[in-house]
């Protein structure tokens, strides 16, 4: 191996593979295979190619890379709601933390396109179609949505973060289990005594929407009557909104299921307005354990997805899907998590 004085001299000239690999004493294959990712690598070889690259300062040539491979190094994440929804839901921006790690870790990069409108959707396209990116990770995907049958036609790998609803055959997916989640906290609720239990649901065009309406009329059965659910939108106002609906239409509600966390604060500032005190008139179960479960008053008893893992499963998915692997879709389980509200 090349040590002190040898290593002063490379310093002087920009450091080639060739010298990671006489600083770390393996050959150049095996060093391509640790840059790259690849596997077929023992933990001695990869510790000491990583060490000679911090040590000789190599920097990967990304463009001849690009030449040599056609990857680009880097993935898209394809948001498909209105900016605004960006910054409002703090679990967009768990996604966006994990992704952005786990790529880092094979030195790609993420990119994130907004596709909330028509104009959203043709710049993705136009994106993808123009071999900017090696892969898609699609977040909050609406059932019917064009940009779906653009993407897929594209020929670029994509993996969803929650199912695709109607293409959970053709774009693989990481997700929690929505169903069985919402089933618990339904179940919760009547084990509390609750007997007039309405819903918030999420739009029923996203998996969190349909599945956990599913989730919740599976468990109450004919109880779980049309006047019992109001639709929402998976923000602050909407909840607020649909729980003043829902209160007009069942006076003498005592329960209810929201289907996110967000929403379910703005029930609790309707609740609040309209006197109804929380959990003693009205019990109220969210969904997502996100950091404002734990910030509203009371604290929120809701239903944990694991997000980080579903995120680290996605982008999983999404390399091996990349590396030409096969892959199956992956559905994770959820926690019951009580708290004040209910």
């Amino acid at each position: 191996m090349k040590r002190k004085g040898e290593l002063s001299d490379l310093v002087r000239k920009r450091p080639t593979i060739h010298d990671v690999a006489a600083v770390s004493g393996v050959s150049r294959g095996t060093v391509s295979r640790v840059l790259n990712g690849q596997g077929n690598v023992s933990l001695a070889a990869e510790t000491a190619v990583r060490r000679a690259v911090a040590e000789t300062g190599y920097v990967v040539n990304r463009a001849a890379r690009s030449l040599k491979t056609s990857r680009t190094g880097s993935v898209v994440m394809v948001l498909s709601e209105p900016q605004e929804r960006l910054f409002e839901d703090p679990n967009f921006s768990v996604l966006m933390r994990v992704a952005t790690n786990q790529l880092a870790d094979r030195d790609m990069s993420l990119v994130l396109m907004i596709a909330g409108d028509d104009g959203g959707r043709e710049r993705v396209v136009r994106y993808l179609r123009g071999g900017h990116a090696d892969g898609a990770l699609l977040v909050s995907t609406h059932a019917g949505d064009p940009l779906l049958q653009s993407i897929v036609s594209s020929g670029v790998p994509a993996v969803a973060c929650g199912a695709v609803l109607g293409r959970e055959s053709v774009i693989p997916y990481a997700a929690a289990d929505d169903r069985g989640g919402a089933s618990a906290m339904t179940e919760y609720l009547v084990e509390q005594g609750r007997r007039k239990i309405g819903m918030i649901t999420g739009p029923l065009d996203t998996p969190g929407g349909s599945l956990r309406l599913e989730g919740f009329t599976s468990v109450l059965g004919r109880k779980a009557g049309k006047q019992m659910v109001v639709h929402g939108d998976y923000t602050q106002a909407g909840g607020e909104s649909a729980m003043r609906k829902l209160l007009a239409t069942v006076p003498d509600l005592d329960a209810v299921f929201v289907a996110s966390d967000l929403m379910a604060a703005g029930a609790l500032q309707a609740l609040h307005v309209a006197g109804r005190s929380v959990p003693g008139d009205v019990a109220v179960g969210g969904f997502d354990d996100s950091a404002i479960a734990t910030a509203t008053r009371p604290a929120l008893t809701t239903v944990r997805q694991p997000l980080a893992k579903v995120a680290e499963e996605t982008v999983r998915l999404l390399i091996a899907l990349m590396d030409e692997e096969e892959v199956e879709s992956v559905t994770l389980p959820t926690q019951l998590v009580v708290r004040d509200s209910a």
